[in-house]
């Protein structure tokens, strides 16, 4: 992966070319969930739907063990991540919550206050 500049904020993983390219399949197969039959198949057998996908190892595992994050970080992009929450029942507010690690009321209280602190999140070049 190439460096960037925005390679070095905490906690943030920009969806740019790399990661597009990165996580195409991981992409299409999330984008496949917002047909029925695809999210019954899914369902009924996780591993065998997923295997039907050019996806590498470590991003099965990560549906598999619904790492949200990691899928993230292996190119998944979070508007087609959250067709598996989706399928899961889980709201996008779940989803954003279990990433930042905080309870769902906890994530919403931060929202409403403005966010999440800029404290510790700059770039480590701003941060001295």
């Amino acid at each position: 992966m190439t460096e960037k500049p925005y390679h070095d904020i905490p906690g943030t993983v920009l969806f740019d070319a790399e990661q597009s390219r990165a996580g195409f399949h991981l992409n299409q197969f999330c984008m496949s969930l917002m047909k029925a039959e695809n999210r019954a198949a899914f369902k009924a057998d996780e591993r065998a739907y997923l295997d039907k996908w050019p996806m590498t190892e470590s991003q099965k595992q990560a549906v598999l063990d619904r790492d949200w994050n990691g899928m993230i970080a292996q190119g998944g992009n979070i508007y087609f991540t959250s067709k598996i929450a989706a399928t899961d029942g889980l709201s996008f507010q779940q989803i954003a919550a279990i990433m930042s690690g905080v309870t769902q009321p906890e994530y919403a209280e931060m929202m409403l206050k403005g966010g999440r602190s800029i404290e510790g999140n700059r770039s480590k070049k701003e941060q001295g």
